[in-house]
């Protein structure tokens, strides 16, 4: 039992249920609508909706063991207490896990392909789990690629639903795909951009373990009051967004959309750029990259919206 709960810890699984809450969502509530109303059905529905769910839940997984496997040294730095790799499940194993969910992963998007209209899910995702893999041996420890890295991953989440639709949405006279483009690029800008700004405060939280083993991430290149300017600047980037998108929804009556949104991401986004400036410590920047996550959970399941005025 020990092992099986060291597992789950080792593969994050609350981020793995929010992948596939994200995948959900888009597909239920944006992408079905618009399809339902012109007639047709999407490549992935049903049982290839769950394969492509599930390839994409196994390679995050993947991705996030073998980075605790190169990151054994600065973890035993920055968070001895929440070690889990050598400590309960051996690093051999470990490899052997990532192996099997990465071959797993792809294997389901080559089934995919081969099973509908999709195209070159199979190759995505290997690419996926190759770079996943290349940031937890170099990337990660590299001044802002890893960060950007993470955060187009972290956007494919949304993009892979699109993707796997390109057959109906470059060919279909009768698809509204002006909505679904828009949506998605909206909801893929977004994850880009907050999750660039929490992989930047994660960096000033693990500081101290990332220098002591050569790290030249952001806040040691150059400093930390440069790096929350950064910080600072990414945000105010996605909060005038966020106003410009709410200022959109109100020409179309959207009062639900905008109040949800005002007090459950905006609000808190201009909470976390107030708090950044106070943060010192990497307990301060751990409760501030938890928020961050929460704002981004907030803000996924405004999709809702989509199904409800649609």
């Amino acid at each position: 039992m020990k092992l099986v709960t060291a597992f789950i810890r080792l593969v994050r699984w609350p981020n793995l249920v929010f992948i596939a809450v994200t995948q959900l969502l888009f597909l239920y509530c944006v992408v079905r609508p618009v399809f339902d109303r012109a007639g047709l059905v999407p490549n992935i529905y049903g049982w290839r909706f769950g394969l492509l769910c599930l390839s994409s839940v196994l390679i995050a997984a993947a991705g996030y063991i073998i980075n605790d496997y190169f990151d054994l040294d600065i973890d035993q730095v920055n968070k001895p207490e929440k070690m889990v790799v050598e400590k309960i499940i051996h690093r051999r194993w470990t490899i052997v896990w990532h192996l099997a969910l990465s071959i797993a992963g792809i294997v389901m998007g080559f089934v995919i392909d081969f099973t509908s209209r999709a195209f070159l899910v199979g190759v995505a995702n290997f690419l996926c789990v190759a770079l996943l893999f290349v940031y937890s041996i170099s990337f990660k420890k590299k001044f802002l690629i890893g960060n950007v890295l993470i955060s187009v991953l972290t956007a494919w989440v949304i993009l892979v639903i699109t993707w796997s639709e390109n057959s109906h949405v470059f060919s279909s006279t009768s698809l509204n795909v002006n909505k679904i483009l828009r949506v998605t690029f909206l909801y893929a800008g977004f994850a880009f951009i907050i999750s660039l700004i929490r992989e930047v405060v994660k960096d000033m939280e693990d500081m101290e373990g990332d220098r002591r083993y050569g790290g030249k991430t952001m806040p040691i290149v150059w400093g930390v009051i440069a790096t929350k300017v950064f910080v600072s600047v990414w945000l105010s980037v996605i909060i005038i967004a966020l106003l410009v998108v709410q200022g959109y929804a109100l020409t179309l009556g959207w009062w639900g959309s905008v109040i949800y949104m005002v007090l459950l991401v905006i609000a808190p986004l201009f909470y976390i750029f107030k708090k950044l400036y106070k943060a010192q410590t990497p307990k301060d920047y751990h409760s501030l990259s938890s928020l961050i996550k929460l704002v981004m959970f907030t803000g996924i399941l405004s999709m809702i919206f989509f199904k409800i005025y649609s």
